[in-house]
């Protein structure tokens, strides 16, 4: 089970055994590189052990709290304090910790597990219940290896991927596997399971000026950022030339002489945003280092699979393979913009929700017979999310509910297409689920903006972007980490009036364009949001044409059995005419197809993996 986890952890490895259980670790060693830090942990006595993936970004404080009340410390490690304050505090402990954490505590005088994750789901955590035992890891791919569990697919879970390009916790494509979900922790004892959310993001809004509010944003930044680059290797940065990764740098470069960041560029100029990092570099004076990525999935496609081990249909994975396998070689630990959209509204799918409040009070006959015959009609368009492609989403969502509408603004297959994309006997198999069931929890917690930007926060940022960050990092051995996503900060901003987020309907992130207007150029500030975005449209037509039409074959989708192999032709064909762009729905079959290979079909998913992935 650790053998799977190597490029997690390849400093050290270690186990505990007793007759109850087995804890196993895989080391990167990022504080007290020393012997010292060697899991599994225990505390003095050796009745509290734990094992931990993550940081803790107040231990030092922590430590001087339990030093004062007696606990002896062996290490200069965020580990160490894990054991001490459960004995102090048990689950309560939680309350205490800021971080990024998915970790183990195996209590022998109860004979209780405890699992938890962090608040925002930073760091994944999954496990199994069969009748031969409990087992979980950082990674579906340790649970596979323990032998406890058949490799079957979880058909409902494929229907809700079809739709969001990704499974959100506590789902898995893996039939008895299930995600502790954020903000959850786990109690193992005497065969039972019991789970609780511990932290939930504040909904109520609270007045404040402008300004003062500007001035707590920073402070919150600014101490955030300085404990995250707490660290005995060395730290950089991703920096891809917009407002998010530009910030980050601006605050580290304001506390360190020495700062290295690290960018991506595509030969494609729509997608190339190289110039961006380079220019916000040089006016930073950071030390730059950047990369030209090609077109060559044929050649990392199944490792991103491997790796990613769920079906991730997010294609930015693609950059981030490639930016986190040149920051590796030059550190340890790279700072990461993440989060940043869904606290402050960066993304155009806020504004369409308001447009949609508009469009919903036109007259139905100027929306049916001219608006959306006129949209639709529209030629695919070219280059990274063109007009045409924006507007055939809105109006294909706009007569919804908001929140369905919010949600239906990132979907890949629409229920239509969905339904004539799945074979007979697959399509009546998953017919009762309603995706939206997936994520309606998350609505009422506010209202209006906040609520959208609340539900973004706790569903799609740790089931899609955070999830694709960890796994395509660590496949590399590289802690990310995101001082966006320190909980005080998103506690703060999630209160502020929306006005501060999104400014009359056109400036997103408005608080943090407000706060850098000084301090980066103007042309970073207010250009326009571009993201991790790879050019699967021309890709598909050109290079990768060949190897898309062999993995999703009529014989490959008949050997797998989930769809209709005409659809998929269908696809295909009026994808490379340009008649219709559907690089993401192929791309979602592309990710599926490659991972029922791995992990399905082949006898030993393990196979053929390198060690140095």
């Amino acid at each position: 089970m650790t053998d799977t986890l190597r490029h997690r952890g390849p400093d050290d490895s270690g186990t505990f055994l007793d007759d109850a259980i087995a804890l196993g670790h895989r080391r990167l060693s990022i504080i007290d590189l020393s012997p010292n830090g060697h899991q599994p942990m225990s505390n003095e006595n050796g009745s509290i052990w734990t094992i931990f993936n993550g940081e803790i970004y107040n231990f030092a404080e922590l430590r001087v709290d339990l030093v004062a009340r007696g606990h002896q410390f062996r290490s200069r490690t965020d580990t160490e304090v894990l054991v001490h304050l459960y004995e102090e505090r048990q689950t309560e402990m939680l309350e205490r910790l800021n971080g990024m954490f998915a970790f183990a505590i195996w209590d022998q005088a109860r004979r209780r597990l405890f699992l938890a994750r962090d608040r925002l789901g930073i760091k994944p955590l999954f496990y199994a219940q069969t009748g031969e035992g409990f087992a979980f890891g950082s990674e579906i791919k340790a649970i596979l290896a323990s032998g406890l569990l058949q490799r079957t697919v979880r058909l409902d879970a494929l229907g809700h991927y079809l739709w969001l390009n990704y499974l959100p916790a506590p789902l898995t494509m893996f039939e008895g596997v299930q995600q502790l979900r954020p903000a959850e922790w786990l109690v193992w004892e005497n065969g039972r399971i019991e789970t609780k959310t511990y932290w939930r993001l504040p909904t109520e809004v609270r007045p404040i000026s402008e300004n003062d509010a500007v001035a707590r944003f920073d402070a919150l930044l600014q101490r955030s950022v300085r404990g995250q680059m707490l660290s005995d290797v060395p730290v950089g940065a991703f920096l891809s030339g917009g407002l998010d990764s530009s910030t980050l740098a601006y605050y580290m470069k304001s506390q360190s002489a020495s700062v290295k960041t690290f960018s991506i560029g595509f030969r494609e100029e729509t997608y190339d945003e190289a110039p961006y990092a380079r220019k916000v570099a040089a006016h930073l004076g950071t030390e730059h280092r950047g990369e030209v990525v090609t077109p060559d999935a044929r050649q990392i496609l199944d490792r991103m699979v491997y790796h990613a081990e769920e079906p991730i249909a997010d294609a930015s994975m693609i950059a981030v393979w490639h930016l986190s396998q040149m920051t590796r070689k030059h550190v340890a630990v790279a700072l990461s913009g993440d989060g940043a959209d869904e606290l402050l509204a960066g993304y155009e799918t806020y504004q369409a929700n308001i447009l949609a409040q508009l469009y919903r009070g036109l007259p139905g006959w100027m929306q049916k017979s001219a608006i959306e015959p006129l949209i639709r009609a529209l030629p695919a368009g070219a280059g990274k999310l063109p007009l045409d492609y924006k507007l055939k989403r809105f109006v294909a969502a706009a007569h919804l509910s908001p929140e369905r509408a919010h949600f239906s603004w990132r979907i890949i297959f629409d229920e239509a297409l969905k339904q004539s994309l799945l074979a007979p006997d697959i399509r009546k198999a998953i017919e009762p689920c309603d995706t939206f069931d997936v994520c309606r929890e998350f609505f009422g917690r506010g209202r209006g903006l906040n609520e959208f930007l609340a539900v973004d926060t706790l569903f799609y940022l740790p089931s899609d972007m955070l999830a694709k960050v960890d796994r395509m990092s660590m496949a590399h051995s590289l802690e990310v980490r995101v001082p966006y996503l320190d909980h005080e900060l998103v506690e703060f901003v999630a209160t502020l009036p929306s006005e501060l987020k999104l400014r009359r309907f056109f400036t997103k992130k408005y608080l943090m364009k407000r706060l850098m207007r000084d301090r980066l150029p103007h042309e970073i500030i207010h250009r326009r949001k571009a993201g991790f975005n790879v050019p699967l449209n021309s890709w598909f037509k050109g290079e990768l044409r060949e190897y898309v039409h062999d993995i999703l074959s009529p014989t490959a989708l008949s050997r797998m059995g989930f769809f209709e192999t005409k659809v998929v032709e269908r696809l295909l064909r009026e994808h490379v005419s340009g008649r219709i762009d559907w690089s993401y729905q192929i791309y979602c079959l592309l990710v599926f197809a490659l991972w029922h290979q791995r992990f399905i079909q082949s006898p030993d998913p393990f196979s053929g993996r390198r060690t140095n992935d």
